[in-house]
């Protein structure tokens, strides 16, 4: 990991996240601390950043719903080095099922198989779908690295994992069933990756001033203006997500929360893909060779945005306005 990673990683073992409640305006800037380093990473490096999103998403959610003694236990392990991801998508025809204290079957979109050391993991049991910490030492699954062939974010690892039989202990169950989907948390949380989307944009800017600036064409009017357009998407990237955060501090509980997340995951897209074709734009052909430093922030970007069921928010957001909850301001 990077520095940064390491220091976000570590503030997070030292003293947790979100220590006042949801609705406390304390909250909301606890909120904005954590994302400023997720925007920077992501600003940087998309790959390490959707490593370590996935990192802080696992660490809030133990530190939720996890027993005294399981916190503490984590915190113990982050200050050893332990690095942990979310692993929720089902894979086709092998769902991930614990029996007793046997876990059999899969997961999909494993970002960070066989580099992380823990893995939250939803699996299907006789009372609901129970959330358990794997320390992947034990529970050694099988990796299918033959799955991830894409076109972008090849360095998130993101794999198919398969466990047979494992064993499962107590201690590995965090909290009750039927928690992980839990509001505010659950939608509130995306905006951790929308965060990282954002500092992407600001990513695209920052590479294709450097190339217009290092080839003496920066000061062109044409490319002067995708500067201005770069600049601005980027901006509102920004504003958008750390505006969100805000309204944590407000009630993410009055039901236009979540759709205030995801009203700011279609705008940053729409921002990033536009950002995309101006950068194209702006630095033609270069930007397409494998050796510049755009074209992997370019194929990166284009796939970390491919969050599942964009149609939905949209329909979130419309029924949010529509009843309502969501109305713009200043």
């Amino acid at each position: 990991m990077t520095d940064m990673a390491t220091t976000l990683r570590d503030a997070i073992a030292a003293a947790g996240w979100a220590q006042h409640p949801p609705g406390d305006p304390r909250t909301a800037e606890d909120y904005i601390a954590l994302l400023r380093p997720l925007y920077e990473i992501g600003r940087r490096d998309l790959p390490l950043a959707r490593l370590v999103e996935g990192h802080v998403d696992a660490v809030q959610i133990v530190q939720r719903y996890g027993s005294a003694a399981q916190v503490a236990a984590l915190r113990t392990a982050l200050a050893q080095g332990a690095t942990l991801g979310v692993w929720n998508a089902g894979l086709a025809g092998e769902p991930l099922r614990l029996e007793g204290s046997s876990l059999s079957g899969g997961k999909s979109y494993a970002s960070g198989a066989g580099v992380l050391s823990h893995a939250l993991v939803t699996a299907d049991g006789p009372a609901g779908v129970q959330l358990l910490l794997l320390d992947l030492a034990r529970a050694v699954p099988t990796i299918d690295r033959g799955w991830w062939r894409v076109t972008g974010m090849q360095r998130s690892e993101t794999h198919q994992v398969r466990w047979q039989g494992a064993e499962i202990a107590d201690a590995d169950r965090i909290g009750a069933p039927d928690l992980y989907a839990g509001e505010p948390f659950f939608s509130g949380g995306a905006l951790r990756f929308v965060a990282v989307h954002a500092g992407g944009v600001a990513g695209i800017c920052d590479l294709t001033r450097a190339h217009l600036v290092a080839t003496g064409r920066a000061d062109d009017p044409f490319q002067a203006a995708r500067l201005a357009d770069l600049f601005g998407r980027a901006e509102m990237a920004a504003a958008i997500v750390r505006r969100t955060a805000r309204a944590w501090g407000e009630d993410p509980n009055d039901g236009g929360y979540a759709a205030r997340v995801a009203a700011a995951r279609l705008a940053v897209t729409d921002a990033a893909e536009r950002a995309i074709v101006t950068a194209r734009e702006a630095v033609g052909l270069a930007g397409q060779f494998l050796t510049h430093p755009l074209s992997a922030m370019l194929a990166d970007l284009s796939v970390y945005l491919r969050q599942p069921v964009p149609d939905a928010q949209r329909l979130r957001v419309g029924a949010a306005v529509g009843q309502g909850l969501l109305a713009p301001s200043l």
